[in-house]
């Protein structure tokens, strides 16, 4: 007779396994789901008449108001970066910082950051840099290594700077985790996890992680003057410093109203969204790109992106409810709370499986598959939500960035040039990733750094 353990354990690697190969993530979540949920009740240890819930589950998603914020941030996004704000940053503060050694790479994290807090969207991020900062960055001299290295880590900060798509799944996914953790350990009324406390808490350690790229360029250009020279331009000081305040003003302008209406408790995430996707919109009116086709475009690329994330998030919630039947649930309970070492032992574990499984597999599945497993233990064992959040997604940007697998790098491959070796690209690359692990060790070992601005703030 199999145990429901077992099979728990063979759905679970069952559905790794199918990703691994590709198989559509949605259909992978909900088959592999059905699958064993058949099979359970085939052998008599699962009733099938369970996933008689299920509908109340989608309802659940439906009706879940901060989720209406997804579509309303990659809409904003979308908006942004057809309005071609982005070729108008890169220019104008490369222009800023270009005069000196190193200074063209510093824009380029500067823009990224800038970028991170108007769109959330990483993919686009690091596509736009690539296509727009690589070029001049070969044009000016720049070392294959540092330019592309300089590049993948500017496009990741959209993980971890809000408003951030992966702040406001992981915050949803998070405060189910926190009422889960709270029964656990027989507390009743539970602090929530919001995204507004997500985004107050990844303020600092993602200012802290644009500071130490920073830091690093400019001292990589001062041993290495030839691979980070300076850039000349025949513009004087007063037009570069009047085209930079032209480009920098409407993305700031839109990160305070989205962000300072949110941190301030003048409005929702959800509201924010809103306000923010108006705002793209008339950026673009104002730049004169606010026409029929970006206009479907964006939309259309905004309904994609949504689908793909909630189908996602419904058939992860299938696969949630046949694991724990199984008692897949428990079984992680018991083996993280009996490690040696205690919480952090069993969160190092935690982080390094997520770090490598982000080789493979996308932010969106991970948040939805595993961050609910691992995340309740956790959370009653001791860790703080919020700290919690804040490493998976310092994390999440790690893998993101680490060769030979990383999204980023894959991003920045598809639209660099035939001369840009992809060893140079990896060489590059891991600088930044010994930086985003020094990031996590500090935000692990100093949680106040994550924890801090949302308990002066709410």
């Amino acid at each position: 007779m199999i145990s429901p353990e077992i099979l728990a354990i063979v759905m679970f690697l069952t559905t790794l396994g199918l990703l691994l190969f590709g198989f559509p993530v949605a259909f992978t979540l909900a088959g592999t789901a059905l699958l064993f949920g058949f099979l359970g009740d085939f052998l008599e240890i699962f009733n099938f008449r369970m996933l008689g819930f299920f509908p109340q589950r989608i309802f659940g998603t439906m009706i879940n108001e901060p989720l209406v914020a997804v579509p309303l941030f990659i809409f904003m996004g979308i908006m942004l970066e057809k309005t071609k704000i982005a070729a108008g940053l890169l220019q104008s503060i490369g222009e800023l910082f270009g005069a000196t050694k190193g200074g063209l790479g510093i824009g380029v994290v500067i823009v990224g950051m800038l970028l991170a807090a108007s769109t959330g969207i990483v993919g686009a991020t690091d596509v736009t840099m690539g296509m727009l900062s690589l070029p001049s960055m070969m044009k000016a001299g720049y070392d294959q290594k540092i330019a592309t290295g300089t590049i993948c880590a500017a496009g990741t900060l959209g993980q971890i700077i809000p408003p951030s798509i992966v702040l406001v799944l992981l915050a949803t996914i998070l405060q189910g985790a926190n009422e889960e953790a709270a029964m656990l350990v027989g507390n009743l009324a539970p602090d929530p996890v919001t995204a507004i406390d997500l985004f107050a808490g990844a303020i600092l350690p993602g200012l802290m992680l644009v500071v130490l790229f920073i830091i690093f360029i400019f001292f990589y250009a001062r041993i290495n003057p030839l691979s980070c020279p300076p850039v000349e331009t025949t513009r004087s000081r007063g037009e570069i410093y009047i085209e930079a305040a032209k480009s920098v003003i409407p993305p700031i302008t839109l990160i305070v109203l989205v962000l300072g209406s949110i941190l301030f408790g003048i409005a929702t995430p959800t509201e924010s969204a809103s306000v923010g996707a108006v705002g793209a919109a008339m950026i673009a009116l104002l730049k004169g790109e606010l026409n029929f086709k970006n206009l479907k475009e964006t939309a259309i690329g905004t309904v994609k992106l949504s689908s793909f994330v909630f189908v996602i998030l419904i058939g992860a919630s299938m696969f949630s409810l046949v694991f724990r039947a199984f008692g897949g649930d428990e079984m992680i309970e018991h083996f993280l709370g009996n490690l040696p070492g205690g919480l952090y032992a069993a969160l190092i574990l935690v982080m390094v499986v997520i770090f490598l499984l982000g080789f493979f597999l996308d932010y969106i599945e991970i948040i939805f598959v595993i961050v609910p497993l691992v995340g309740p233990i956790l959370i009653a064992n001791g860790a703080d939500p919020l700290w919690l959040g804040i490493l998976i997604s310092l994390n999440l940007q790690t893998s993101f960035l680490t060769p030979p697998f990383g999204f980023s790098l894959f991003f920045l491959r598809g639209v660099a040039p035939d001369n840009i070796q992809t060893r140079n690209m990896y060489k590059g690359v891991i600088p930044f990733i010994g930086i985003q692990i020094l990031a996590i060790l500090i935000v692990g070992f100093y949680p106040e750094i994550a924890t801090w601005l949302p308990s002066k703030m709410f």
